[in-house]
């Protein structure tokens, strides 16, 4: 798991990097409004897809993890479900867009970006076997390439005059790049030849069901949220909040990365409750040391980072938003980790009914605290924030229950004190320090956490020697299947 975890930290340090040139560059250029129609459009073709998707994720990594000599039928079958699934889905967006009295330019922009992520999408089927066979280092470099490829891409297309639908186009053509690295990475894992097979199809729409309403139920809390604000707010708040997300879509990442790292072994764990435990432990102690330290940062460097990625001018407003948000990425961070192991389980279901009162309370939230937010601070991206954050608290709870008795025991209430009382040390040091130089204020931020997470014994030296064994340690030569007799 280190190891995977190392080579997507590895891709998500290079692909951060330039999602935040990129993010930065459309704000500037773009301006608050426009870019909050971009978030807009894209927040929206983003839930669109996952209807696509079918649950697919996290269904054909953990079938492929138990049983790889299934990759040419599942693959195949994933790619021809993704491909007839996207023309038909455009249509249902911007028709659902168009009864919701979006104008013509938001319409044409949402059936441009459904066409244009199409690509990408197929690319990231291929993703699927690479983290099966823990080959994150492939998935990585197709990551990078789709982001090292949109970035100049998008730049031209500004500098052109393009404007929102000229960064799509860019991305489009990106994603073709991607898809084709993709398909020349898997030649090399040798896999069965691709089959659509009936029996595949239909397992692919049972088994991925339960799965798919988990991912409704994640992504349509962003979407109905960008639509309770565009309709509560004016455009400009839009886009501050649309920054906002950008920078803790970031943050989050490391969570991200090790949940989908860890989701084979969970996967491949799930029968033994004893290995289960120690697998889901040995995640979330690092999970809660990330969580914390990114709450922490966020608070004090919230300014900072976005005044160096979009201005203080056109988003100064949106530190607050993330200042605001800085205690619930803490629970994000978790509950990230906290879903996958439940989906490893076979638990998806439950976990989706609760995530969808969690959507509800949110909602219901939000029509009260944006217009509050609104009126009280011109700023009604604090009210949403707010509103997500008690419905964090209601998922972290729920996903605890629904955890098998005795999976998380009493060694997980030490651990989350441990990381609060690192978390509480830290920003009471800042706290008395003179104002700082952010090249020294954000590396001592980083290094007096480390030191009260070790103080306090969230993260050990055995832990750190094993990390680096597993890290420096050369990768032995796998033993790679020979093709298939035709």
């Amino acid at each position: 798991m280190a190891r995977n975890a190392f080579h997507l930290v590895l891709g998500q340090v290079v692909t951060t990097a330039l999602a935040i040139v990129f993010s930065a560059t459309l704000g500037r250029r773009l301006g608050a409004a426009d870019f909050g129609l971009y978030f807009l459009v894209t927040t929206t073709v983003t839930f669109a897809y996952v209807v696509v998707e079918w649950g697919q994720v996290q269904f054909v990594v953990r079938e492929l993890a138990r049983q790889p000599e299934r990759s040419g039928d599942l693959l195949g079958t994933t790619l021809a479900w993704r491909a007839a699934g996207a023309a038909p889905l455009a249509g249902l967006t911007v028709l659902v867009a168009w009864g919701l009295g979006y104008d013509v330019r938001t319409l044409g922009l949402l059936a441009l970006l459904m066409l244009a992520t199409l690509p990408f999408f197929l690319s990231q089927a291929y993703g699927l076997v690479f983290r099966a066979r823990e080959r994150m280092d492939l998935d990585a470099q197709v990551q990078v390439a789709f982001k090292a490829a949109a970035l100049p891409l998008a730049i031209g297309a500004l500098a052109l005059g393009g404007g929102v639908a000229g960064v799509i186009l860019a991305q489009g053509a990106a994603g073709l790049l991607a898809l084709g690295l993709a398909w020349l990475r898997s030649r090399a894992l040798h896999l069965p030849p691709l089959r659509v097979a009936r029996p595949a199809w239909r397992e692919l729409l049972l088994g991925g069901l339960p799965i798919l309403a988990i991912g409704l139920a994640v992504t349509v809390q962003p979407y109905i949220d960008v639509l309770v604000l565009t309709a509560l707010v004016p455009p400009a708040p839009v886009g501050w909040y649309g920054a906002a997300r950008n920078i803790l879509g970031t943050l989050v990442a490391p969570a991200t990365i090790l949940g989908t790292a860890s989701f084979p072994r969970l996967s491949r764990a799930a029968a033994d409750p004893a290995q289960f435990g120690l697998e889901l432990r040995s995640a979330l102690r690092t999970l809660l040391g990330i969580g914390a330290l990114a709450g922490v940062g966020t608070y004090l460097f919230a300014g900072l980072a976005v005044e160096t990625i979009y201005g203080e001018r056109g988003f100064g407003p949106t530190a607050d938003i993330l200042r605001v948000s800085s205690p619930s990425l803490y629970l994000v961070c978790i509950d990230v980790l906290l879903a996958s192991a439940l989906v490893a389980l076979g638990r998806p279901k439950a976990l989706a009914a609760f995530k969808a009162l969690n959507v509800a309370v949110c909602t219901g939230a939000s029509f009260l605290l944006i217009p509050w937010a609104q009126a009280r601070y011109g700023n009604g991206g604090i009210g949403l924030v707010l509103a997500f954050g008690l419905s964090e608290v209601m998922m972290f709870a729920a996903a605890l229950r629904l955890l098998p008795r005795g999976t998380v025991q009493g060694w997980f209430a030490a651990d989350v004190a441990r990381s609060l009382a690192a978390s509480a040390l830290t920003l009471g040091l800042f706290l008395v320090l003179p104002p700082l130089p952010p090249l020294l204020g954000v590396p001592l931020c980083i290094l007096a956490f480390g030191a009260a997470a070790a103080a306090f014994g969230l993260v050990t030296w055995a832990e750190l020697r094993a990390l680096a064994d597993a890290l420096l340690r050369r990768r032995a030569a796998a033993p790679v299947p020979p093709p298939p007799a035709r």
